[in-house]
Formats: C-alpha cells, structure tokens, sequence
C-alpha cells in the first residue's frame, strides 16, 4: 500500500510542474493548494530535496521546483524514493538476502510476475503524464 507520504509526495511534485514557469514555488503555497500540513509537507520536500528531485532554497523569494523536466520524472522513482521498496515480498526487495526456498517456491514467480506489472506501470507514468 502507497502511504500518505508517497502519495502527498506525488501530488506536491505535480504541483510544482505545473507552476514550474513562477521559479521558486513557497512551501506554504503548495500546501495551502494541495491541502497538506505546512508541517507534514516540509518533511516530505526535505527528502525529495535529499533524493535530488527539488532543489529548494531558503529566504525571501524561496521555496522549491524541480531538478527537471516534468517528463524526466517518473512516478516510480518518486514513490520510491519515498516508500522505499515497492517489492510485494520480502524476498524481492532490492536489499533482501537471498531466500533458501527461492529455488523450491511455487509463488515466487507469480510475485516476480506482479512487481514487474507493478514496477513498469509506476515507471511507465511521468509527472508530465499526470498534469
């Protein structure tokens, strides 16, 4: 399941796209048009600061926007940039061990099968596709 952080991080990613031509974008703004916390939200751009999708920059006249093109972003690497790992087993996870019934499990491929679906519907999308 998609939590409240990867989700608000999606909605305030488009939100800069589409006022990306007004340069720094208020996080205030933001979340007043988003109906996110003030507090909640600046958590989520501090990390997508950290994960260098948005430069943000203090002071009068700052704020944020994005590194990119709204095209250059999928919506894949946000959530998972967000979320962490989008794996619906452990045992598939990018950081897991390797599972000693790997070779012996009847469901591994079915879960295989679904990330797949899953990683390329997610990074088959971009911020642009959503505006």
């Amino acid at each position: 399941m998609i939590s409240t952080k990867g989700r608000y991080a999606l909605r305030a990613m488009i939100d800069l796209a589409e006022h990306c031509e007004e340069g720094y974008i208020p996080l205030k703004a933001v979340a007043e048009r988003q109906e996110i916390s003030k507090k909640y939200l600046e958590i989520i751009m501090k990390e997508l600061v950290r994960g260098k999708m948005l430069v943000g920059m203090g002071g009068r006249g700052g704020g944020y926007r994005l590194c990119r093109k709204p095209e250059e972003y999928t919506v894949g690497e946000i959530l998972e940039l967000m979320e962490g790992s989008l794996a619906s087993v452990a045992c598939l996870a990018r950081d897991a061990e390797p599972c000693p019934r790997a070779a012996k499990c009847k469901t591994l491929p079915m879960w295989a099968e679904f990330d797949k679906m899953v990683y390329d519907f997610f990074n088959g999308k971009t911020l642009a596709d959503l505006l």
